[in-house]
């Protein structure tokens, strides 16, 4: 708990050096599993169902970006993680940065998999509300829920957030939650407090990314230093695509990091 806002974690254990999964936007800690399983043997290994999703609070007042930092920093500090490598896709990779930038000392290294800075798009929360309103809840079974995810380990990595009863197969987030936790991300850009991140820093981005050209580009001119890599053949869920190439770059990136 944090301020009465119950947090749950999958924790794989492991004695290595810590890394923190973080989910994006209506995701669960689920999504990371086939990542953990290739981390775990050498490293400390927590996904995070961040609040309002998965299994923990459902509907928190509180969802903004520093709400999600500070869950971020409590988590580390209860499972004794030390100060963690964050790894987080889409708006995990956001709060990922940004709990670097307000809390240094709290995070060793960050690894953003296809997430961006945001910057001013009045549009997107009334987009992001359409798609989950296209949705046909509740879903007749899970294979329904698999095909209309796009199948493949895509349409598996979402199915697993669902939960089963009353009839069918329901989203474990609530619809006005998600819309208000990207609000922020819409009204402005964060690179002022992505410029201000001065821990290592590894960017891998689909093919097809949802992070526009220009926005990553401006991101670079800001800190030449970060690393970046595409990963062929994918879309926004890189990580549920291709786990293994995933994996395999954090690890290679954690092994590079100063003692």
């Amino acid at each position: 708990m944090r301020d009465g806002v119950r947090l749950v974690c999958r924790d794989w254990g492991g004695t290595g050096p810590s890394v923190l999964l973080l989910h994006g936007l209506a995701g669960h800690a689920g999504e990371w599993d086939a990542v953990a399983r290739r981390l775990s043997p050498r490293f400390r290994v927590v996904a995070l169902d961040q609040r309002g999703h998965g299994a923990s609070e459902r509907l928190p007042e509180d969802v903004s970006r520093a709400a999600y930092v500070a869950d971020v920093v409590a988590v580390a500090g209860e499972l004794g993680l030390g100060a963690p490598v964050v790894v987080g896709q889409s708006l995990g990779g956001h709060t990922a940065f940004l709990t670097a930038a307000a809390h240094p000392e709290a995070v060793r290294a960050v690894v953003l998999v296809d997430a961006g800075a945001g910057g001013p798009s009045p549009a997107v929360p009334e987009e992001i509300g359409r798609w989950l309103d296209s949705w046909p809840v509740p879903f007749a079974s899970r294979d329904a829920a698999v095909r209309f995810f796009g199948g493949g380990a895509v349409g598996e990595g979402w199915a697993d957030g669902l939960r089963e009863g009353d009839g069918g197969w329901w989203p474990r987030f609530d619809r006005g939650v998600m819309v208000r936790s990207l609000a922020e991300c819409a009204e402005r850009s964060f690179l002022g407090e992505w410029r201000t991140v001065v821990c290592p820093t590894l960017v891998v981005l689909a093919r097809s990314s949802l992070v526009a050209p220009g926005e990553f580009e401006a991101m670079l001119r800001l800190r030449p230093s970060v690393t970046s890599v595409s990963v062929p053949d994918t879309g926004h869920d890189v990580h549920l695509q291709r786990p293994a190439v995933v994996a395999e770059l954090v690890a290679d990136f954690m092994d590079g990091l100063a003692p």
